[in-house]
């Protein structure tokens, strides 16, 4: 987790640069899943969510996945549903963060797997809630939801083994990336 304080000029930077790549994440790579409710799609938003979250702490990594998933859902025809994909990304936040700090925000790879797999985990029960959510909102009966909702899952499903596999490879990443330029910030790529 960066050090700086949560309304540093480097911190809000972060946030929007995060934010940028979340949307971008969803938009350049998204497979379309057929599913009895909604129109789920394989993508690495949720994971970079994750990544931001760990990186830039609760707030702002959450509000880089707020920005990121649910302006990509706003502009891209999601808009009616874009509320709950924003909550999906409250409580996902304050699940890693919960489990970051009983880890006493120790950022082994151990921990860091842990929380990434619990994230994934996170995501599949939030993903069922919303997808219960958008088919009442549709006019269907709790039972039909229940079942329809079940059913619609294996992109949720293939985006949390990619949240738990991808998150702490690109957390460490972009931690070292992150130190390097810090240690010497007139450096190029």
């Amino acid at each position: 987790m960066i050090e700086d304080n949560k309304n540093s000029l480097r911190a809000i930077i972060l946030t929007g640069l995060f934010a940028a790549i979340i949307y971008i994440g969803i938009w350049v790579l998204r497979i379309p899943i057929p599913a009895l409710v909604g129109r789920p799609f394989i993508h690495f938003g949720n994971t970079l969510t994750a990544v931001a979250i760990l990186f830039l702490g609760f707030r702002n990594g959450m509000l880089a996945g707020i920005i990121g998933l649910g302006g990509f859902d706003i502009l891209n025809g999601y808009a009616a549903t874009s509320w709950l994909t924003m909550v999906e990304v409250v409580v996902v936040a304050l699940v890693i963060t919960a489990v970051y700090k009983a880890l006493k925000y120790t950022d082994s790879k151990r921990n860091i797997i842990i929380i990434a797999v619990i994230a994934g985990i996170t995501k599949i029960f939030t993903t069922y809630c919303v997808s219960i959510v958008e088919a009442l909102m549709a006019g269907s009966f709790l039972k039909a939801a229940l079942v329809a909702s079940f059913v619609s899952l294996p992109a949720t499903v293939v985006n949390s083994i990619s949240t738990a596999v991808l998150t702490p490879i690109l957390y460490f990443f972009v931690k070292k990336v992150y130190a390097s330029l810090r240690k010497n910030p007139n450096k190029s790529f």
